[in-house]
C-alpha cells in the first residue's frame, strides 16, 4: 500500500453493559485469555501487508487516559493519535473528529469486535469500500448488506424485516480514500441523518454508495463480541480453545489440578485448587483452596475457599467464602 494505512477505533463509550468493571476502566481493557480486549483487537492487524507502518487513531472519552497508559506499557512501538469524543453522538461523529489525521486508505473497527480475517490483500483490491460480513440465521437484529446482481453492495439496511438478506455487518470496514468518507459524513450531518441524536456509520456508507462508490464484502467465519459479561466469557472460552491455552507451559504445584484449556499467568500463585476448563487467571493472583471454571480472574485478585463458575472477577478483588457466580469489579472485597 503506497499511503500510510490509518486504523480508526472509536472507543469513547461508557461500556454500560459491562458494569461494574467499566466504572473503573474502559471495556477495551477487560481481560480475555491473558490479554486485554484492545490487545486482541490490535492482533487482528498483524496480517496487513505492512503492519509496522500503520498509524492508529483512537477516539477516546471516559477514562481514555487508561487506554493511553495501556498502550505505552504493552504496545510502546505503535504510532497512535488520540482524539477525544466528549459527546456520544455516534460512530460517524467519532470518525469526523479524527479528520485531521485522515487521508488515503483507512480501516475502521468497533472496539468490542474480534474477527478472524486475512488482511494481506488490502491495497491490491479495486473496491472503494469493503465491509466484513458474516451470514447469520436471523438477520433482523443486525445491520446487513444488500447485494446486487454483480456482487456489489447496493445499500446497508439496519435491522431488516426480511429473513433472506442474512449478511450481517460485523463492524469492520475498509475505505480506499478516507477523505471521501469524511465528505459523506459531512453530508450526513448536514442532512441530519441521525437516530436519537447519534450519527451511524451505515448512513454515511449509504451516501458513499449513492455517490458512486463501489462497495464489496468479505465473509468471515469467526465473529466474536466483548460487549457484555456473557459475551466476554463466551469469547474467552473460544480463545482458550483456539490457541491461547497455556496449560502445557505453566508449572504448578502437585496440589493443583489444571483442566485444559486455561490461561494461567506464570506469576499467579495457585494452591490447593482446581483450575479449568475455560478459566483465565491474571498476573500476581493468589488462589487458595478454590475451584475455578468458565471464569476470568484478573490481575492481583485474591481468592480463598471459593467455587467460581461463569464469573468475571476484576483487578485487585478479594473473595472469600462459598460457591457462587460473581460479576465483581476492580478493588472489590467480598467475604461470605
Amino acid at each position: 500500500m503506497s499511503d500510510t494505512l490509518k486504523v480508526v477505533i472509536p472507543m469513547a463509550g461508557y461500556g454500560t453493559r459491562l458494569r461494574p468493571h467499566t466504572w473503573s476502566r474502559p471495556k477495551q481493557l477487560i481481560s480475555l485469555a491473558g490479554k486485554s480486549v484492545l490487545s486482541h483487537i490490535l492482533e487482528m492487524f498483524n496480517s496487513l501487508p505492512d503492519p509496522e507502518h500503520v498509524e492508529y487513531i483512537f477516539v477516546v472519552g471516559y477514562l481514555g487516559e487508561k487506554i493511553e497508559a495501556h498502550m505505552k506499557k504493552y504496545h510502546p512501538t505503535y504510532k497512535v493519535n488520540y482524539v477525544v469524543q466528549e459527546e456520544m453522538r455516534g460512530q460517524s461523529h467519532a470518525i469526523h473528529l479524527a479528520k485531521e489525521y485522515l487521508n488515503g486508505p483507512m480501516l475502521m473497527v468497533f472496539a468490542d469486535t474480534l474477527i478472524d480475517a486475512n488482511l494481506s490483500f488490502l491495497g491490491s483490491d479495486d473496491s472503494d469500500v469493503i465491509a466484513w460480513v458474516k451470514p447469520v440465521p436471523d438477520p433482523r437484529r443486525f445491520g446487513v448488506t444488500e447485494i446486487d446482481e454483480n456482487g456489489f453492495v447496493k445499500r446497508l439496511i439496519e435491522k431488516p424485516k426480511e429473513m433472506y438478506n442474512n449478511l450481517a455487518v460485523v463492524g469492520f470496514y475498509y475505505f480506499k480514500e478516507s477523505s471521501n468518507l469524511i465528505s459523506a459524513i459531512e453530508e450526513q450531518m448536514d442532512k441530519n441523518h441521525s437516530i436519537n441524536g447519534e450519527y451511524f456509520l451505515a448512513d454515511a456508507v449509504n451516501i458513499l454508495i449513492k455517490n458512486g462508490a463501489r462497495m464489496t464484502t468479505q465473509k468471515v467465519n469467526i465473529w466474536l463480541d466483548a460487549g457484555t459479561a456473557d459475551t466476554v466469557l463466551e469469547t474467552n472460552r473460544y480463545l482458550l480453545a483456539n490457541g491461547y491455552d497455556n496449560s502445557g507451559q505453566v508449572s504448578h504445584r502437585t496440589d493443583v489440578t489444571v483442566i485444559p484449556p486455561v490461561f494461567i499467568n506464570p506469576s499467579a500463585d495457585v494452591r490447593s485448587s482446581v483450575v479449568g476448563p475455560y478459566a483465565s487467571i491474571g498476573a500476581n493472583c493468589a488462589i487458595n483452596n478454590c475451584v475455578i471454571r468458565e471464569s476470568i480472574v484478573e490481575d492481583n485478585a485474591k481468592l480463598e475457599d471459593i467455587v467460581l463458575s461463569g464469573s468475571l472477577i476484576g483487578n485487585n478483588a478479594h473473595l472469600q467464602g462459598n460457591p457462587r457466580s460473581f460479576n465483581v469489579g476492580d478493588d472489590s472485597e467480598i467475604c461470605l
